[in-house]
């Protein structure tokens, strides 16, 4: 099934993910609108034929592929005639993170893996450093506390 960033649309529903992420209009015309980047190869283009289809004369035919595998998504240029930009700089190919900028043409997106406002839990490593550092702040207050 195709999505159309020109649809009166706003959006797809459903829980965005690492698995499955999505990219979110935040230009004019496209604000708000979310295209779900499932397991797989995306092309994104002006053409109907694409999977992302973005109405406007600044992208080209077929302007880049989105691929998603294993929770990594990889955006690749494909010769369009005014660029692929992630965060301002012109790309060939780059891995994609939460919050970056996709700039294809005149058109922006926000690359998102997770919903605007929700934290990322704390990663293990953190939990176990600061389970360490107070592990040793309670060996010191106990030396020092115990001591005669």
């Amino acid at each position: 099934m195709r999505q159309y960033a020109s649809d009166a649309q706003e959006g797809q529903a459903g829980r965005i993910s690492a698995h499955e992420p999505v990219l979110e209009g935040s230009s004019h015309g496209f604000v708000g609108r979310r295209f779900v980047l499932r397991p797989g190869r995306h092309t994104i283009g002006r053409r109907v034929d694409n999977e992302i289809v973005v109405d406007d004369l600044s992208v080209s035919g077929c302007h880049a592929w989105i691929t998603n595998q294993q929770g990594h998504c990889v955006i690749m240029n494909t010769l369009s005639t005014n660029g692929t930009f992630v965060n301002d700089r012109r790309i060939h190919e780059v891995v994609l993170r939460h919050g970056d900028h996709v700039r294809l043409g005149q058109v922006e997106f926000v690359f998102l893996t997770r919903e605007h406002g929700k934290r990322v839990d704390a990663s293990w490593r953190r939990i176990a450093g600061i389970a360490v550092a107070l592990a040793g702040l309670g060996a010191i207050a106990w030396w020092v506390l115990g001591s005669p």
